[in-house]
């Protein structure tokens, strides 16, 4: 038996994220290091990641990126299907949504979706023939017709007549067959009602297969070859023979070019994909441990073949060669702290479970900066192995290095050289009582004088301070605290330390007096729901953030509160507010009802919430809603929203779904001198340019004016931040002409100077 082992040589490719874009644009920043299906045109391979597709052009490798943003209805993709006769790329998503992309557009068939059952909806398996579609679920097999748009038929093959888990549909000039959880079904093609279960009989047990599920049929080289236990089987009409098993899992098998692909491995074993002859012998065996650890699918196109893994996202074998093709994208989807500082994000990934109850996520730490993503834990630097679940973050103000608290494994710093710190036994830090091995670091900031204060979850003494010359002090309030829960610190302008105690435990205020040290002037105060104990809108608080004038906006589990009185905290009584927002006809107090989960201040002062229900813009004052994002309305992968930052550079908004992470570039950037940092963009403005004009580096809060050279007024504005907008109309909402215009800036001072030029080129 002669085969291939490939084993040697291999190359990496990384492909670069996005550009930033336009004003009013949706960006995505999904993880692309793990695919799960691949399937290829004359042209492209398309590869299936758990959240969305990609394509590599065969011939000039470029890449092209399909989500929300530019068409697809979904976010969560289980399988993807190429048609070569008719062109079609079938998308399959987790939640039984169908998109059907040609050369034209991408049309949505959500039939099965919409219909409620109770049974598995889940889209497994594509198996098109002309427009015709045969789609495996978790409920049987659907007949699609993609010319119409429409699910013609569905077969309910279970037993008597039930649901029954389809893994798999192929057919051959005799007989329709499916790969079933109650082994392999076969139906006559001329049977004139495949809908009726009696039309099918169960061949495992029989004529040499098991009486076990079927995880896979296939047809090739006028063959029907099905998989059961691992172990592949192929038909001679009367009999089914054994032709190949090697012990391994077997995570799919596919056709490809009349050969058969077998994909194997675990999250415990090394991969490999065994490629076989139609008579059973191996043709070749691709095998690596760093680009094939955990095969998913794999393609044959022009004798070259494409290996979709779950960690090393794809990769193409052509003789003893392999390359590795990687978008450059964060490890994963976050829930964790994420801050906006100089250019840069940071994100940690935070937990399975987001309820502070958190279940092992490995994902770690993200950085975001000149479009790159760079990821840190323990999968990239063996001395992260311990430390899970990150979910606090601080930049530290002296060198921009990284700080990060594990929900378990204690405090890490990051520095500039990818060196690493870690703090717990060796530290004041305290396990969680009841649980001495776990050290639970859930807050983090810095105050005016670059200390790093610190919320140990669950310890005896819950609060920390490790200060600039590198000594510790330990702090405790008086106060009964659930499991002496602590999350989220914010330092106002005060140097007041603001400490999210989750579990019911409200807001805690902690003034350390003269200094740190002396424990004597200490001051602490807790704010509960209610009149007179603070006047939050719900003891449970999950967000908390700074405005421009000092005040401190509070997300709960209710809706908002604003703290304005900060001097007079600890002695005039202070108590928040809770805001009135006007919604159409209806007053009513801000977010009432609403899991406010985090709160984003962008550079006018506008508030930007993230909520289960989508993104909320609202004004300052926090009593108009400028813009409700959602899935129905916007590219928004998901309504449930974790956490928002603003990078104030460019005013993009960066958004964590339980989905993904997407953003949005928004109209207000953070105040810079107008001399150094002015920029116009589009400059100049094409022609058919129908998006908006970006006028950035203004003074904060000036007016804008936009001229024809001859001095007449085009139009007028007032910067949002340092940032004003312009959609290339005049103020009567006329196309202007070609032509060069001047713009000038009035700043605070009254004074006005020119500004710029802006090129319209409008044909």
């Amino acid at each position: 038996m002669r085969f291939i082992l490939i084993l040697l040589l291999y190359s990496s490719y990384s492909f670069a994220q996005q550009s930033l874009p336009p004003i009013g644009f949706w960006r995505e920043h999904l993880p692309y290091g793990s695919t799960i299906d691949v399937t290829a045109s004359a042209k492209n391979i398309y590869t299936a990641t758990p959240f969305n597709i990609y394509s590599v052009d065969v011939t000039t490798k470029e890449i092209e990126r399909y989500s929300t943003i530019n068409g697809l209805s979904e976010t969560g993709v289980s399988t993807i299907k190429f048609d070569a006769l008719t062109n079609r790329l079938y998308i399959g998503y987790t939640n039984s949504n169908i998109d059907i992309l040609d050369a034209k557009k991408i049309n949505n068939i959500p039939g099965l979706k919409r219909q409620t059952i109770a049974g598995d909806k889940s889209i497994y398996h594509f198996f098109p023939v002309n427009s015709i579609c045969y789609v495996s679920t978790g409920i049987g097999v659907l007949v699609l017709n993609s010319d119409k748009l429409e699910i013609k038929d569905s077969w309910l093959i279970g037993e008597n007549g039930g649901y029954v888990k389809t893994n798999m549909f192929t057919k051959d000039n005799f007989y329709f067959y499916a790969a079933t959880d109650e082994g392999l079904k076969r139906a006559a093609v001329s049977n004139q009602n495949p809908a009726d279960f009696r039309s099918w009989e169960n061949v495992s047990g029989t004529n040499g297969l098991t009486n076990s599920p079927a995880k896979g049929v296939v047809h090739a080289d006028g063959k029907i070859f099905v998989l059961q236990n691992d172990s592949l089987f192929l038909s001679n009409n009367t009999q089914w023979n054994y032709i190949y098993s090697n012990g391994l899992p077997v995570t799919k098998i596919n056709e490809s070019d009349n050969k058969i692909i077998i994909s194997q491995g675990s999250p415990t074993f090394p991969g490999q994909v065994v490629i076989l002859n139609s008579d059973g012998s191996v043709s070749q065996i691709i095998k690596h441990p760093t680009l094939t650890p955990f095969p998913q699918q794999a393609v044959i196109v022009n004798k070259e073949v494409w290996v979709a893994d779950a960690y090393n996202a794809l990769s193409r074998w052509s003789g003893n060669t392999g390359e590795s093709y990687r978008l450059n994208s964060p490890h994963d989807i976050a829930s964790g702290k994420m801050l906006a500082k100089n250019n840069s994000v940071y994100i940690s990934a935070g937990s399975v479970n987001d309820a502070w109850n958190y279940m092992y996520n490995g994902s770690g730490i993200f950085k975001y900066n000149e479009n790159n993503w760079n990821t840190y834990n323990r999968f990239y630097f063996s001395k992260l192995d311990s430390l899970l679940d990150f979910v606090s973050l601080a930049i530290d103000p002296r060198d921009e290095s990284v700080w990060s608290g594990s929900y378990g494994g204690g405090l890490l710093h990051i520095k500039n050289n990818n060196q690493f710190d870690i703090y717990k036994q060796n530290s004041p830090i305290g396990p969680a009582i009841g649980d001495p091995s776990s050290y639970r670091i859930s807050g983090l900031a810095f105050d005016q004088q670059q200390n790093l204060w610190i919320a140990n979850y669950g310890a005896e003494k819950y609060l920390h301070a490790l200060k600039s010359n590198g000594s510790w002090q330990s702090f405790t309030g008086p106060f009964s605290l659930f499991e002496n829960a602590v999350a989220d610190i914010l330092i106002d302008d005060l140097d007041q330390k603001w400490i999210i105690a989750p579990k019911g435990g409200g807001l805690l205020v902690f003034n350390h007096g003269s200094s740190i040290e002396n424990a004597g002037d200490d001051k602490w105060k807790q704010y509960k729901a209610g009149a007179g104990n603070g006047n939050l809108p719900s003891n449970n608080v999950l967000s908390i953030a700074k405005d421009k004038n000092g005040f401190l906006w509070i997300g709960t589990t209710d809706g908002i509160a604003v703290i304005q009185c900060l001097q007079q905290v600890f002695t005039l009584g202070c108590e928040a507010i809770i805001p009135v927002a006007q919604q159409g006809n209806v007053s009513n107090y801000l977010f009432k009802g609403e899991e406010i989960r985090s709160i984003a201040i962008d550079g006018a002062d506008r508030k930007w919430i993230a909520t289960k229900n989508g993104v909320w813009l609202i004004n300052a004052e926090g009593n108009k809603v400028i813009e409700h994002f959602t899935e129905e309305n916007s590219p928004l992968f998901s309504n449930d929203v974790k956490q928002l930052t603003i990078n104030g550079s460019n005013g993009e908004v960066f958004i964590a779904t339980s989905k993904g992470i997407i953003s949005f570039r928004g109209t207000a950037t953070e105040a810079r001198e107008t001399e150094k940092y002015l920029v116009i963009y589009p400059n100049p403005v094409i022609p058919g340019f129908t998006g908006t004009i970006g006028i950035k580096g203004v003074p904060e809060n000036s007016i804008v004016k936009i001229t024809e050279l001859n001095g007449r007024l085009v139009y007028q504005t007032r910067s949002l931040g340092s940032q004003a907008t312009w959609n290339g109309r005049d103020y009567k909402g006329n196309l202007i002409a070609s032509g060069v215009y001047l713009v000038f800036i009035t700043d605070e001072q009254k004074q006005e100077k020119l500004a710029g030029k802006i090129v319209f080129i409008a044909k």
